[in-house]
């Protein structure tokens, strides 16, 4: 009688134990993933921000060499922002909604392309030649035209932010724009 009351007792726990581990306290929700997933951007989102502002800050009728060292360098910084976003969705892991594997995975081989891309216009602008404007900005064409490629590819990241995640990631504060994010008046 004893061992059959030990069973029971024991069987009693494990459901209780089951259903308390099934809570919705415990529960990885979409909002989950989104805060965890930009708590890990944030950062990129102003860097990203600055080195937009310093390829439009930089007048397309200034100095060659002045182009060029503003160019490399943003190029390098988006290079890094971009494998910083591809590591962000690493680092939050899959979303608990349908299909949220391939949804992360391909945001992240998208960044990663960008992150490669970028680093390939650095090495275009880094490789022209400053001594002459006309070939300069010739030599710029293929850059403008890679930037609109990048621009492009897009495909995954729309897919992500079209679907219950992206809506999820609009609600943190980590992932609202720079401009969004700093203080008022600065």
């Amino acid at each position: 009688m004893n061992k059959k009351l030990a069973a029971a007792l024991s069987g009693a726990a494990v459901v209780v134990l089951t259903l308390s581990g099934c809570s919705s306290e415990d529960e990885f929700t979409v909002d989950d993933w989104a805060k965890k997933y930009c708590d890990a951007a944030k950062p990129q989102i102003k860097k990203e921000a600055d080195a937009e502002q310093l390829i439009r800050a930089t007048a397309s009728d200034g100095k060659p060499g002045d182009i060029r060292t503003a160019d490399s360098k943003a190029f390098q910084d988006l290079s890094d922002v971009y494998k910083g976003y591809a590591g962000a969705f690493r680092t939050a892991g899959t979303p608990p909604v349908e299909g949220g594997e391939q949804l992360v995975k391909e945001a992240a081989a998208e960044y990663d392309a960008n992150a490669k891309s970028y680093l390939d216009l650095k090495k275009q602008v880094d490789a022209l030649d400053v001594s002459d404007q006309q070939e300069f900005a010739d030599g710029l064409r293929p850059v403008a035209d890679g930037l609109a490629k990048i621009e492009q590819n897009q495909s995954a990241r729309e897919k992500l932010r079209s679907s219950e995640t992206g809506k999820a990631m609009a609600k943190q504060p980590g992932c609202k724009p720079a401009a969004a994010q700093s203080p008022a008046g600065s």
